[in-house]
């Protein structure tokens, strides 16, 4: 297996965490929760996994680039 960084696509506020650490996840499954602008934009698993680390609470602001969630694919 290998980690993969699942990066947020914009900068906002996390609104929602949609998954803990431990979780097995699909492809296209939404990680966590960005609101950007009033929209809330999902943060997409590009692929099966485990999820090894979630970097963001929510509250916290991020950036985009930023690792939001690791996964081991």
């Amino acid at each position: 297996m290998s980690n993969q960084a699942v990066r947020s696509e914009i900068t906002g506020t996390v609104c929602h965490v949609l998954v803990a650490e431990g979780d097995v996840v699909s492809e296209d499954q939404a990680l966590l929760m960005v609101e950007s602008m009033k929209m809330e934009i999902p943060v997409i698993a590009p692929r099966a996994g485990r999820v090894t680390k979630v970097h963001f609470n929510v509250g916290d602001s991020i950036g985009e680039g930023d690792e939001a969630v690791s996964l081991d694919a």
